[in-house]
């Protein structure tokens, strides 16, 4: 064993290896992704299987075949990319599984970077399946590996469930070298891997009945612990833990405590003998009121009858992510403990600086256009998920709607069929493309609707940390393979017009912007060009003030960070990369390379 300091996501990771996986798959999405990222590295040194798959859905398939087969598996994604995922794990549980399977779902309390703050602990109850709640990436460790376990004995897939704080904290973890896999048993024919309805009928009372067994498990689980100190009781669940504990320290206070780690099914018998114990409660935990609910109901059937402070009395809040300085207060008004903060604990508030696309990026470049070819033509600009929803921001302004992945193309064909003189034109990257957005594009070429999908091709994942997908001709692993190309996918599936052609040309790539939204049904425009995190900076523009005329175009109209108004003409800053795009559209020809 070895101490090494872990991100709690590399921690899943380490805990899948000490488990033995053989099989890893995933998508990634912020803040789940470093989990296969560090298993795809392992996985060349140990000697498993690890892919980035082109959705969640497909992964927890991969996952699954291989856990029917009797091998070990475990499948990455974030809270969100459960909902591509469901189809497959509410079948599932009633299927069961041979081999462990194991699904890390990361939530982001906040959110810090995801459309919803959803609990994906509902969703575990919602498909019955067990969810474990880490507090620290020492504990997501030592889950992760009792989590193969436990889905073996219940032949079940089992969910962990780090939040944004545990995923990327770090910690001293204690991990092993080795990899001892066991041998896969191999998959053997049998018609109850097969759900028809007949057999779903059969397999929900074992499904029910599994939920017990679960719940016995649980109350002799090392995650959750019990410590009795007074009268006054806390129940806290995952993360809420630790800062339940800060708050007790800061306040001096005492309150018995009990930290739950496994909070579905809870552990009835455990939180049954908890209540006994005090005479009044407050459960404290993230988002929805998974465990409290619980907590309730367990005191309702057991006939006691004692107050239980939480979510639904808003004692504690519903929204956002919790943090010491959150839960303090909470705390103390529950015990009945005066808290003053601390004069000038409270930090200046940040100054307000939205997010901006990086100087450089191509899709700036495409954005602006589109923006231009589509003047006059009062055109509407679906966005998608990625880091080109940036463009909903002034000066560009060309993401109009924003709602999950793949969506831009179906919400463009809704948007034309309410107003069929409006042009619509959906935006959506090279990764997003092949997660979700090629279905949409065949029902847009079967219905014929009259609009243009842009997909924003910058070779990588970039949001995420630059993941590899079909498009880039290279795996997980960073082995070579076939290289999807979009332009000729676009034509298989039956769109006549298509088009691929570098942003950063911005007289070609104006060209076929205006030819595409002038043409009648659906078309396809692919603006390639690597992200500029890929590539090194091809030197640097500057302003000739001889030749500037004040007009600060480049300030106003295209946004990039790498251009400031100065005193007496724009400014381009050391941040600049060299694309050029500002110097093609300078109306003065004021913008030259350095050095020329």
């Amino acid at each position: 064993m070895a101490l090494k300091v872990l991100l709690g996501n590399e921690a899943i990771a380490y805990g899948a290896v000490e488990a033995g996986v053989h099989v890893a798959t995933g998508y990634p999405g912020t803040p789940s992704s470093e989990v296969l990222g560090t298993l795809a590295v392992l996985a060349r040194e140990k000697g498993f299987y690890a892919e980035w798959s082109t959705n969640e859905k497909v992964a927890l398939e991969v996952a699954t075949g291989a856990a029917l087969a009797g091998a070990r598996a475990i499948v990455t994604m974030k809270h969100v990319g459960l909902n591509v995922a469901a189809d497959a794990l509410m079948t599932l549980a009633y299927l069961g599984v041979e081999g462990g399977l194991v699904l890390v779902v990361a939530d982001d309390p906040g959110p810090h970077s995801s459309q919803n703050e959803q609990d994906t602990r509902l969703f575990g109850r919602f498909a019955k399946v067990p969810v474990l709640d880490p507090a620290t990436p020492r504990e997501a460790k030592e889950m992760t590996v009792y989590a193969f376990d436990l889905s073996e004995k219940l032949h079940l897939p089992v969910i962990i469930r780090p939040t944004t704080r545990v995923s990327h904290v770090c910690q001293e973890v204690e991990v092993s070298e080795e990899y001892n896999p066991r041998p896969v048993r191999g998959f053997k024919i049998d018609p109850r891997w097969v759900c028809m309805p007949s057999l779903a009928a059969q397999k929900h009372p074992w499904l029910n009945a599994q939920q017990e067994k679960a719940q016995e498990l649980f109350v002799t689980a090392p995650f959750n612990e019990v410590q009795l100190v007074s009268k006054s009781g806390i129940i806290a669940s995952g993360v809420s833990y630790n800062y339940v504990r800060e708050a007790l320290d800061r306040l001096g206070a005492e309150a018995s405590l009990l930290k739950i780690g496994t909070p579905y099914p809870l552990p009835e018998s455990l939180v049954v003998d908890f209540l006994r114990q005090v005479e009044r409660v407050l459960v404290v935990e993230e988002l929805e009121p998974v465990v409290e609910e619980q907590v309730v109901a367990a005191a309702f059937r057991h006939n006691l009858c004692l107050p239980i402070a939480g979510k639904r009395d808003r004692m504690v809040p519903r929204e956002g992510e919790l943090d010491v300085d959150r839960v303090t207060p909470v705390v103390a008004r529950f015990l009945g403990v005066k808290y003053v903060p601390p004069e000038g604990s409270a930090l200046p508030p940040l100054p307000q600086r939205g997010p901006i696309l990086c100087a450089g990026c191509p899709h700036r470049a495409s954005f602006y256009i589109f923006k231009e070819a589509a003047r006059g033509m009062n055109a509407v600009f679906t966005g998608d998920i990625g880091c080109y929803t940036l463009g909903i921001a002034p000066p560009l302004g060309t993401v109009h709607t924003c709602l999950c992945m793949g969506a831009s193309i179906g919400m463009a064909m809704g948007l034309w069929r309410a107003e069929p003189r409006r042009k619509c034109v959906a935006f959506l990257g090279d990764s997003t493309f092949f997660h979700n957005g090629i279905p949409g594009l065949i029902d847009a070429v079967y219905n014929q609707a009259d609009i243009v999908v842009v997909v924003l091709d910058n070779c990588t994942t970039a949001m995420t940390g630059h993941q590899p997908h079909p498009g880039t001709g290279r795996t997980a692993a960073g082995d070579a393979t076939r290289e999807i190309n979009i332009a000729e996918l676009a034509r298989a599936c039956g769109v006549a017009y298509v088009r691929e052609v570098d942003p950063l040309n911005s007289r070609e790539a104006f060209a076929v912007a205006l030819e595409a939204l002038r043409r009648r049904g659906p078309s396809v425009v692919v603006m390639k060009s690597p992200c500029t995190q890929l590539i090194k900076p091809q030197g640097r523009y500057q302003v000739n003030p001889a030749k500037c005329a004040q007009y600060k175009f480049c300030v106003d109209t295209v946004g990039c960070p790498a251009i400031l108004p100065g005193e007496e003409h724009p400014v381009i800053t050391d941040k600049c990369v060299g694309c050029g795009f500002c110097a093609t559209i300078c109306p003065a020809d004021a913008i030259e390379r350095v050095g020329e």
